[in-house]
C-alpha cells in the first residue's frame, strides 16, 4: 500500500514539476514577446510565433 501512494506522491510531484516548467517557459516568452514589442519596428512574423507559443503552453496548462 505504501508503494501504491509514493507512486501518487511521485506523480503529483512530477505534475507540478511540469506546471512550474510550463509557468517558467510561459514567462520567459511573454518577456521575449515584450521585448520584441518594444524595438521600434517588431517583427511581425516573430511577435505571431512567440503569441502560437505562448497559446500553446497555456492550453497546455489549463489540461493539466
Amino acid at each position: 500500500m505504501a508503494t501504491a501512494h509514493s507512486a501518487t506522491a511521485n506523480s503529483s510531484g512530477a505534475q507540478l514539476s511540469h506546471i512550474n516548467a510550463l509557468q517558467s517557459k510561459h514567462a520567459g516568452l511573454e518577456a521575449r514577446l515584450r521585448d520584441e514589442m518594444a524595438r521600434p519596428a517588431p517583427d511581425a512574423a516573430a511577435v505571431q510565433a512567440l503569441k502560437r507559443q505562448k497559446l500553446k503552453i497555456k492550453e497546455e496548462l489549463s489540461r493539466a
